[in-house]
């Protein structure tokens, strides 16, 4: 059974229509691609999923649940998180008190101040920034900010993560740790969905990928049958690239 699914999720700026009549769905356990051209509508389908706006029309059903129309507090709290395209953290807090953010408000339940720092400790642990979690936020490399972004996610205990571009910026060493992260927040049973333009990321992790082009779904498949779509090698990909 899917954990997420979508039916005729649209949203239009004016005259625009950012993402037009899309049907998608994610199923429990797996890694979910979104591609696209730069505005072909994924970071807005991401912000339609997380609550940041509300589709007209559509419905977004997470485990079942309708919560299109929710807050993104309310959405964070069933189990769905996220990162951004660009890197939003707090800059002049430390990296613990980021993450320590998600864990006393991002969560269903309320947690003692013991269990959330219990919580924010192994988030950093898991991420790999335990020796700087000390360090100002605006102090990290641009690979440890989005690092800090995943572990205040994470500390939310999401069933459901979204990753913005989680390679963007990164170099090629950079892309191989984030790769690996992303297969570990898998291996926790965490049902992921990024979007990235790093195709070797895209191709390497996820079992299968939806694109995007001017708002609508034009191709979904394995990574094999996208590398090989001519409509997508045609608007997006511009060559055939390894799956």
């Amino acid at each position: 059974m899917p954990i997420l699914e979508g039916e005729g999720v649209t949203k239009y700026f004016g005259g625009l229509a950012a993402v037009l009549d899309v049907d998608f769905h994610v199923n429990q356990g797996e890694v979910a691609g979104l591609i696209g051209p730069n505005g072909a509508g994924k970071t807005t389908l991401f912000n339609l999923i997380s609550a940041s706006l509300v589709p007209r029309p559509g419905t977004i059903k997470f485990k079942g649940v309708n919560i299109t129309g929710k807050k993104p507090h309310q959405i964070c709290r069933m189990g769905i998180a996220r990162t951004f395209q660009t890197v939003k953290v707090f800059a002049n807090m430390p990296a613990f008190q980021n993450v320590l953010a998600g864990s006393f408000f991002g969560t269903a339940a309320g947690v003692s101040p013991s269990e959330a720092t219990r919580g924010v400790t192994e988030a950093l642990e898991f991420v790999g920034l335990s020796e700087i979690a000390l360090t100002p936020a605006r102090d990290l490399t641009l690979a440890n900010q989005k690092r800090l972004e995943v572990a205040r996610a994470l500390a939310t205990k999401p069933e459901l993560l979204l990753l913005d571009e989680l390679m963007a910026g990164l170099n090629a060493v950079e892309v191989s740790e984030a790769m690996e992260l992303v297969k570990k927040i898998r291996d926790q049973g965490i049902t992921i969905v990024m979007v990235e333009h790093v195709m070797k990321a895209i191709m390497g992790v996820c079992d299968r990928i939806m694109v995007l082009h001017h708002g609508e779904k034009i191709a979904e498949g394995t990574p094999q049958e996208i590398a090989n779509s001519e409509k997508v090698i045609e608007v997006y990909l511009g060559e055939q690239v390894d799956a």
